[in-house]
This record gives C-alpha cells, sequence and structure tokens, in this order.
C-alpha cells in the first residue's frame, strides 16, 4: 500500500468510530455528519485526486497499482455500509455494482456486517505526511485564486525558513504535489532575501513562494484589484453609515449591530490585503 492508501484506511477507522458514537448516543445527526466528512471530503476531494499518480503512472510497479485499487474499492463497499442506516436505497444500489469487486456475496448490504473500526489500522504517520502535502496544495490553490492564475499552468515554487521535516516532505511527495498541485519545480531557500517579487503562503513556520513574472497581466491585474478596492471602499462607507446613525445602532438588534460591526473589520482587512496585493503587481 502507499502512503495516500494508509492515510484513507487510517481515517476511514475515524469515520467508523464517530459514526459508531453518534448511534450510540442517538446523535444521528453526528453520524450523518461524519460520513458526508469522510466521503465527500476525504474520500472523493482528495483520496481520488490523489491515486491518479499511481494509476496514471506507467512507472508504478503492477503491485502498487493493485493495492490502490483494491483499496478504492474496499474503502467504498465500506462506506456504503456505514451509510446504508441513514440511506438505504442509494447505498443498496451502489453496493450492488461494488461489492462483486470487494469480495463480497451477500444477496444485499443489509446481511453484510456493520463496519468497526480497527484502531491497529489507524496510522498518525500516514495522517500527519498527508495533511502536509494537502496544505501544500491547498495553499498553492489559494495563489492561484487570488492571483487569478489558470488551474492547470504548472507553477515554479520557491520555499523559505523550511525545516528538514519540510524538506524530507518535498522530496517524499514531489510526484503528488506535481500531479495533484500542478507544482513545476520547487527550490528550497537558504535566504530569503533572494527570492523574487512572489505571492506568499503560510504552513506553520514554512512559506511558499510562488513568482509572479511571466504569470499575469500586470496592467489586467491592477485594473481588477483597483477595482476590486474601490468596491470594498464603498462596501465599508456604507457600513460606516449604518454605524453611525443613532437610529440604527440604539433600535436594530445587538446581533445585527454586531455583524455590522464584524462586516467592517473584514472590510478593512479585504482592503489592506488588496492594497498588499497592488503593491507586488507594481513591484513587477
Amino acid at each position: 500500500l502507499t502512503l495516500v492508501d494508509k492515510w484513507i484506511i487510517s481515517r476511514l477507522q475515524h469515520a467508523e468510530a464517530e459514526v459508531t458514537r453518534g448511534f450510540e448516543s442517538y446523535r444521528f445527526d453526528r453520524s450523518a455528519t461524519a460520513i458526508y466528512e469522510f466521503v465527500w471530503n476525504e474520500y472523493c476531494d482528495w483520496y481520488l485526486e490523489l491515486c491518479k499518480p499511481v494509476l496514471n503512472s506507467d512507472d508504478t510497479p503492477a503491485d502498487i497499482k493493485a493495492g490502490t485499487r483494491r483499496t478504492l474499492v474496499r474503502v467504498l463497499e465500506t462506506a456504503m455500509r456505514l451509510a446504508h442506516p441513514v440511506m438505504p436505497f442509494i447505498t443498496e444500489e451502489i453496493w450492488h455494482k461494488v461489492a462483486p469487486l470487494a469480495g463480497k456475496e451477500a444477496g444485499t448490504i443489509m446481511l453484510e456486517a456493520f463496519p468497526v473500526a480497527q484502531t491497529e489500522k489507524i496510522n498518525p504517520e500516514a495522517e500527519a505526511g498527508i495533511k502536509w502535502v494537502q496544505e501544500f496544495i491547498l495553499s498553492i490553490r489559494k495563489i492561484r485564486g487570488e492571483m487569478d492564475i489558470a488551474p492547470g499552468k504548472p507553477l515554479e515554487v520557491y520555499l523559505a525558513n523550511a525545516s528538514e521535516a519540510d524538506k524530507g516532505a518535498v522530496e517524499t511527495h514531489l510526484n503528488l504535489l506535481k500531479f495533484v498541485g500542478r507544482v513545476g519545480r520547487v527550490t528550497v531557500l537558504d535566504d530569503e532575501s533572494k527570492a523574487p517579487e512572489s505571492a506568499v503562503a503560510l504552513i506553520g513556520d514554512l512559506k511558499v513562494l510562488i513568482p509572479l513574472a511571466g504569470l499575469i497581466d500586470k496592467d489586467a491585474e491592477l485594473a481588477r484589484l483597483g477595482k476590486e478596492i474601490e468596491k470594498a471602499k464603498a462596501n465599508i462607507q456604507r457600513t460606516q453609515g449604518k454605524l453611525s446613525n443613532a437610529n440604527f445602532t440604539d433600535k436594530a438588534p445587538p446581533a445585527v449591530v454586531d455583524k455590522e460591526r464584524e462586516k467592517l473589520l473584514s472590510g478593512e482587512k479585504l482592503i489592506e490585503n488588496l492594497n498588499a496585493q497592488l503593491l507586488k503587481i507594481q513591484a513587477l
């Protein structure tokens, strides 16, 4: 099994335990939430993507591919049994498609055992490793979104303030970072001042830097940021107008007034971030 396979199996044990706790305490909402979080956010959103480098590479050994295929099927089959009490019909239908691949021969999911967590399959090392990969990829995606960079464009990455653990993680997981995060070359800097003008994201103490030169249309980005700043300023003025109106602050429910104050603070923070971004683009 790959580290990714061990990770999803480990996360499945946590989900099974949480679902069981929910049923035993009659908190069916917690059980349903645990099922949703596992199937949607971990199995579908992450595991399916992190499997692709293994399954799509001609260099992957046959036994590794077989292990990943088996894990894909067996975890899905288990998830259907886990969800069956709260989603009986759709899980039965999907289970009949998956069961033969998972070696299950019962005529109905209702005759299968309900999943029970196996603590010996919980793997803290795999969970810590994949959590680092997730945070790294999410930091890259955040910069792409903020800078309006095409999702499929490979990005050169510089790392500053990298610990020995970070350096080891990059080396270990580089294939995942390249395939799923669309990362190009990764360079670890001894001196952050040597980095070109970059967008920055933080993973704990680690700084992830994406050089901006050549990635964006400078004039178009400056124009876009200018419009965003003006829009944010207009929103702040409207909020300040409300809060300076005694009729509003005295008569509106406290929760509504507090919400407007929070809106003002978030608006000011947005302008601060947009101005910082504007300065970075101007420096290119």
